[in-house]
């Protein structure tokens, strides 16, 4: 964790408390913060109070005199239905760190909603799943006015290793475009490891002779040895989810669409995460896209 260093008189509203808000609520409340949370599966959050965060029943609730407030849900428009419940208790000026993975689409009401209603507003998606989330390792992809930045930058700090600043204009979508960027090559890499070792497994060859085959040469990468290790365990716990690969698959494949790219493997990983999802693997990690490979 790179900064345990935050006021502890700095407030914060955790809204969302999936595999990534939890840990990084209680980041935050480590760190010494008052940080409140809500999520709309409140028993999903419930486990926080032990943590000393305050657990609310409402959004409004969570948000009532923040000086901070994080979202971290699985899209835009849950991010907008999330801030309309909260809007008649949202403080002017509030700082709003909006940290979920919304696309550009999905972004500009988001963008639009904090100017109509006079809060700060930082968009910055992060990079990394449930272990970095936990350690306080994540790499926060943020846009934002200078301003505001020392504010942010101190919740950041507990929840992140490091934060790449590109515009001072969240509206204008920088982070979120790059969010989708890094995506398109984690989610092909994901995709091409399972399509791989079950082709390995369709031809008779043993998937370790495959890694030992690219080892230590430019071929070989760290996250294929992650995943190649969870497809050959069978044992998928969750980090990143099929069904959040295959949401984030759809957003970019929108994204592209609208700048006229063409996104051939980004549109078969897609397909992949749909299948494995049809199979019934949409809540294990992303690498059980794997069975996608074969009939049901």
């Amino acid at each position: 964790m790179a900064d345990n260093n935050a006021s502890d008189t700095l407030s914060v509203a955790v809204l969302g408390t999936g595999i990534m808000g939890a840990a990084m609520a209680r980041n935050l409340a480590g760190a010494g913060l008052d940080v409140r949370a809500w999520n709309r599966t409140r028993a999903r959050a419930e486990p926080l109070a032990a943590d000393g965060i305050r657990v609310t029943g409402t959004p409004a609730e969570a948000v009532d005199g923040a000086d901070v407030v994080l979202t971290m849900l699985l899209d835009g428009p849950a991010v907008l239905d999330a801030l309309h419940q909260a809007a008649p208790a949202l403080p002017p000026g509030a700082l709003w760190l909006q940290m979920s993975t919304v696309g550009p689409e999905g972004l500009a009401p988001l963008a639009r909603f904090a100017g109509e209603h006079g809060l700060r507003f930082v968009d910055a998606p992060v990079l990394g799943t449930k272990d970095p989330a936990e350690k306080g390792e994540l790499t926060i992809l943020a846009a934002g006015p200078q301003d505001v930045r020392e504010r942010a930058e101190r919740i950041f700090g507990v929840v992140g290793s490091r934060t790449q600043w590109v515009g001072e204009d969240a509206a204008d979508g920088a982070a979120s475009r790059l969010k989708l960027v890094v995506n398109t090559w984690v989610l092909t890499v994901i995709s091409g490891t399972g399509e791989t070792l079950a082709l390995a497994k369709g031809l008779g060859v043993d998937p370790r002779d495959f890694l030992a085959a690219v080892a230590g040469g430019a071929l070989d990468l760290p996250y294929l040895r992650l995943k190649s290790e969870l497809i050959l365990s069978e044992n998928y716990p969750a980090s990143f989810t099929v069904s959040a690969a295959r949401k984030d698959a759809r957003l970019i494949t929108e994204a592209a669409q609208n700048a006229g790219v063409h996104v051939d493997l980004l549109a078969g990983a897609a397909e992949r995460f749909r299948r494995a999802e049809g199979q019934g693997h949409g809540d294990k990690d992303a690498s059980a896209a794997y069975y996608a490979g074969f009939d049901d």
